[in-house]
């Protein structure tokens, strides 16, 4: 990938980021009216992986083995992005970089995947 398309890309990772953060920052003010105190990391990451769980289930109901009610395209659109904002919401919470981690993630499994290519037949 060229540097500019990395730099567009961690700009549009950091624009994103700030973007939940904004959202979870509403959460927060809600739930400390109602519980007088913000969600602990357990309960967030409790309620990112329950999101994550029914993503499989949207899955299943687009490949129509599963049935849901509503409209399945639109729930799975929901569902992917919600899980996104969670794992900037954890991310931050547990001071990760995400754009920085992203973009070290995908070099670091591009760079595997590209030598395991080279090193493959060609077929």
């Amino acid at each position: 990938m060229n540097e500019m398309s990395t730099h567009d890309e961690k700009a549009g990772l950091i624009e994103a980021e700030d973007r939940a953060l904004q959202v979870r920052a509403q959460y927060e003010q809600i739930e400390q009216r109602i519980l007088g105190r913000t969600w602990t990391l357990p309960e967030l990451a409790l309620g990112f992986t329950n999101d994550a769980a029914y993503v499989g289930r949207l899955v299943l109901a687009a490949e129509s083995t599963w049935g849901i009610d509503g409209d399945v395209d639109a729930e799975l659109r929901h569902k992917l992005a919600e899980c996104l904002w969670w794992l900037f919401v954890l991310a931050d919470r547990l001071d990760v970089d995400m754009p920085e981690a992203y973009e070290a993630t995908m070099d670091r499994i591009g760079d595997g995947l590209q030598r395991t290519l080279e090193a493959m037949p060609k077929g």
